[in-house]
């Protein structure tokens, strides 16, 4: 269902934010700039997709502008074990999510800027949207060389890349979203967008790597609250409505009703691992026997996020062949992940063998 601006939702939106009557009717004839109090990834993308999902944006262009906490987001189409570090992730906090829309893996921090352009499908266009942006670098900043690609990215000084983008097109409306590296932490970024995972067979949409940089590198008055005041500027000149920002608490279900169940899918395991288009892992390691190393070569195939088949081949005089044959069994069905995977458990009355067992149940769960 489409909400029009002019009913109660976003009465209420700029009615809590003590717009005046006059600029509120003013800011609802055209369009208006949001930006998020929130710092968490789900909640954001829950604003996002409820935008896309409910607001009537004829001749209503809608900017949002958000910010996350430290966090990982592949596309939609994505292979999160063959795009980031999950393991460190997990070590460090770092949330990981899956977008609705298409295009590559970025990394989020405080110092990343992210650009939410809504509009209808016909008005939809992203190197307009990234010509702005551009616009609004230069008016911060007339000697910065920043331009936007064929890709649709933006390339400081003709080589660093400083925004990328992603886009989701509906039936009636779109969206485009970019990134802006302000202060980056770009050692993190680094580390966690560097897959350590070996022998992964997919057809999934694999990003494409590029050299980055901060705008804070180039000129340290390029922070991000400078920056999104200049982007909000020069939107709301271009499309002529008001520059003020309107803070939204996404959470808020008076505001965006259902917005919550939103952001608790998109947290779900099923969202964010389950959507990985079917992959295979082709890969082996070696353990240690009788002071030299065996190799174990490892076949599995996954499928929204499960096992579907596991092969595991370790030489008979290591390990029983009906060993690794219920070994194998006991993943089948099983989630791809080393925290949520069924707990293998075995009788095996021989420790040695037990040990064994012990062993390769680890040294799987270490490539998931």
């Amino acid at each position: 269902m489409k909400i029009p601006f002019p009913k109660k939702n976003c009465f209420q939106l700029l009615f809590n934010l003590k717009v005046p009557a006059a600029g509120f009717k003013s800011t609802v004839k055209d369009g208006f700039i949001l930006q998020s109090i929130s710092n968490d990834v789900y909640q954001n993308l829950a604003v996002e997709d409820w935008i896309h999902d409910h607001m009537n944006l004829e001749g209503k262009p809608v900017l949002f502008l958000w910010r996350n906490s430290p966090s990982v987001v592949i596309g939609r189409h994505q292979n999160p074990w063959q795009e980031c570090n999950l393991n460190l992730m997990r070590e460090e906090g770092i949330k990981l999510a899956r977008r609705r829309s298409g295009g590559g893996t970025v990394y989020h921090d405080m110092g990343n800027i992210n650009l939410t352009f809504f509009s209808t499908k016909k008005k939809y266009d992203r190197m307009e949207n990234l010509k702005l942006v551009v616009r609004a670098l230069n008016a911060v900043q007339p000697q910065l060389d920043v331009q936007a690609t064929k890709r649709f990215d933006l390339l400081l000084d003709g080589q660093f890349k400083i925004s990328g983008t992603a886009s989701k097109i509906g039936r009636i409306t779109a969206y485009h979203h970019c990134t802006l590296l302000c202060s980056t932490n770009r050692t993190v970024l680094s580390s966690l967008l560097t897959s350590p995972y070996q022998g992964i067979r997919s057809n999934a949409t694999a990003s494409i790597p590029s050299l980055v940089k901060n705008l804070l590198e180039k000129d340290p008055t390029l922070t991000c609250e400078v920056m999104m005041n200049a982007i909000a500027s020069e939107y709301a000149t271009y499309h002529h409505i008001d520059k003020h920002i309107h803070l939204i608490n996404p959470t808020d279900e008076t505001l965006f009703p259902g917005i919550n169940n939103k952001a608790k899918e998109l947290q779900t395991w099923e969202w964010i691992y389950g959507k990985t288009p079917k992959f295979s892992i082709n890969t082996s390691f070696n353990v240690v026997y009788e002071q030299s190393y065996l190799e174990i070569k490892v076949f599995i195939d996954i499928k929204n996020g499960r096992i579907e088949i596991c092969k595991i081949e370790a030489p008979d005089h290591w390990l029983p062949q009906e060993i690794c044959d219920k070994l194998n069994s006991s993943f089948i069905g099983s989630k791809f992940c080393p925290i949520e995977t069924t707990l293998l458990k075995t009788c095996l009355k021989d420790d040695e063998l037990h040990s064994k067992w012990n062993i390769l149940c680890e040294k799987i769960k270490g490539i998931m």
